[in-house]
């Protein structure tokens, strides 16, 4: 916190109340340097996370959709609910570290699927034929060579 008068930002809080309607809480603070006293107000960022569908429709960010949806393409894979956690934490810090406060599906599958890609290449599949939405048999076949390709350029 900058003081308003000296523009330090070390200073002391010297006083902290709630407000009436519990909303947010009143400090009152004291510049270390020009011991010049002022008040701040904190108050929980209300603003949710969205995320750009491709129909153009805006949605709240769900970390718990996101789970739910990787939790499916691993099923019964052996990838530790630590990794999986880490995934999703990855996925919502993306979204968070967003300027506009918005990410497109787009990104935030892409996202997903390379963490998926490097964990385990058949939760990776799973998880891509739903989110490309593979419309047949030479759609999944293409994806599939297409991993094979790199495995074997990357030996």
């Amino acid at each position: 916190m900058k003081c308003p008068y000296c523009g330090f930002t070390q200073d002391k809080v010297v006083d902290s109340r709630e407000s009436k309607e519990a909303d947010s809480i009143r400090r009152r603070r004291e510049c270390e340097r020009c011991n010049k006293r002022f008040t701040t107000y904190e108050r929980i960022d209300e603003i949710p996370y969205m995320v750009v569908k491709k129909d153009g429709r805006r949605e709240k960010f769900d970390r718990q959709k996101v789970l739910s949806g990787i939790l499916r393409a691993c099923e019964k894979r052996p990838v530790s609910a630590a990794k999986l956690e880490r995934v999703v934490d990855e996925t919502e810090a993306y979204v968070v570290d967003s300027p506009e406060r918005e990410r497109s599906t787009s990104e935030v599958g892409e996202l997903i699927m390379s963490r998926l890609k490097e964990l385990d290449t058949v939760a990776y599949i799973r998880f891509a034929s739903v989110y490309r939405d593979f419309k047949d048999v030479r759609e999944f076949k293409e994806e599939l060579e297409e991993l094979l390709h790199r495995e074997k350029r990357s030996i």
